[in-house]
């Protein structure tokens, strides 16, 4: 029967085709040119409609079978060719592993970080616990809770950043110390980095900088214990030898109030040519104090039971001051170049 010779013929070709080819993209040609819609065996199944009944079946069969032959002979041609092509290729694209790497820059921290981990890894090594709070506070946290009363002269200090419905960005962590008075009983340990915000943009004031503060409310504190813990905070960042005063200064929310100068760590007080301390021997680095009664008994807290203290410091002026920098806003300009100095 003259389809039955063709049908044959027509696999034959394509099993031979598929023999031969040397790569899965001929094997892909030989399964578009035996098997694809304008192939002849396509043709063929599309003929056997035309074709007598009595011959229907038996030519339909045989399609069907050289379709089937023809196809199970490409899918192990195929993996074959795959095998053999991806084991070429990871011939060609081997790693020599004893070849030295490519170096790549490495980060580091910023020196405003590396300030802000020294402080905070000294009070967590002294028990103190990470508190952190929202940089968009309501009025009472940022003021009112602190001892600052609407009209208090004291809130034009702050150059605030006022935003609508009695919101404000803060202007110190100072609401944070209230936050976490309100959520627990005594005794209270905890230090407080953020970000705060300010309307003041100078060589030595940005509009955001950073703080860290810290508070203590427990039985029996004392104006001791805040100079002790202060003095061993300044020799933890700026080495063993530096020393600190203590000078009377004036904060609503703390009574009293004291600033922190620690001593100059370049030269000591006797170069008067010297660029860190200008040759004042001291170095202003933070404000503390013990914490109000008013603001204890805000919070719920007996202040003849509990005293505490707190303080509050600027990392950046720190970094400032350890690394010599002279102008605060360089640490926000991301310029590789100063940045690669730290």
């Amino acid at each position: 029967m003259e389809a039955l010779e063709r049908i044959r013929k027509l696999k034959s070709q394509a099993l031979e085709d598929v023999a031969r080819a040397r790569s899965t993209a001929e094997a892909e040609e030989a399964r578009i040119r035996h098997l694809g819609r304008s192939s002849g065996l396509a043709g063929m199944r599309r003929s056997i409609g035309t074709l007598p009944p009595d011959e229907r079946r038996e030519i339909g069969r045989e399609v069907n079978l050289a379709v089937r032959e023809v196809e199970s002979a490409l899918r192990e041609r195929l993996a074959e060719l795959a095998g053999a092509e991806l084991e070429e290729r990871l011939r060609e694209e081997a790693v020599d592993v004893t070849l030295p790497g490519v170096p790549y820059p490495k980060g580091h921290l910023h020196p405003t970080q590396r300030i802000i981990d020294e402080v905070v890894d000294f009070f967590v090594g002294l028990g103190y616990r990470v508190a952190e709070g929202p940089e968009v506070e309501t009025d009472y946290y940022n003021f009112t809770a602190l001892n600052i009363p609407p009209g208090h002269p004291a809130r034009s200090m702050q150059d605030t950043f006022f935003l609508d419905e009695g919101l404000v960005l803060r202007t110190h962590t100072s609401p944070v110390q209230v936050r976490t008075m309100l959520s627990q009983e005594p005794p209270v340990y905890v230090v407080v980095p953020g970000r705060v915000y300010r309307r003041d943009s100078d060589p030595t004031h940005t509009p955001m900088f950073h703080q860290i503060e810290g508070l203590a409310v427990d039985r029996g504190l004392s104006l001791a214990h805040l100079k002790g813990t202060l003095a061993a905070m300044a020799r933890h960042v700026f080495g063993e030898g530096v020393g600190i005063r203590l000078r009377p200064s004036y904060f609503q929310f703390t009574e009293p109030s004291v600033e922190l100068d620690v001593s100059c760590f370049v030269c000591g007080g006797a170069d008067p040519d010297c660029r860190v301390c200008k040759g004042a021997g001291w170095l202003e680095m933070l404000g503390a104090g013990m914490v109000d009664p008013a603001v204890l008994e805000e919070v719920g807290y007996d202040s003849e039971e509990y005293t505490g203290f707190a303080f509050g410091m600027g990392p950046d002026r720190m970094a400032m001051v350890k690394y010599g920098i002279p102008d605060l806003r360089l640490f926000f300009e991301g310029d590789l170049r100063f940045l690669r100095q730290f």
